[in-house]
């Protein structure tokens, strides 16, 4: 079965694979809750296990704590 990256599409033999390139993917996009910038995620993060935000005046850190992918951002519409 392949391994489909949903970002950049390219596909994958094994899931270890996948994870490894979600790492690198200059298509995958990441969302500061602090600043409400969006960035790739290769520049959040150099080991895959710790992110910061890269935007210079932010001290946004920590995937699901101030740092999420943009498919898992909810959006609030105003009424």
């Amino acid at each position: 079965m392949p391994h489909i990256c949903r970002n950049c599409k390219r596909t994958f033999s094994t899931e270890l694979e996948l994870e490894l390139h979600r790492d690198t993917c200059s298509e995958g996009q990441l969302f500061c809750d602090e600043c409400g910038e969006r960035f790739a995620e290769r520049t959040a993060t150099e080991d895959g296990w710790h992110y910061r935000c890269p935007t210079e005046d932010c001290d946004g850190e920590g995937m699901g704590e101030d740092i999420y992918r943009v498919d898992n951002v909810r959006i609030e519409n105003s009424v």
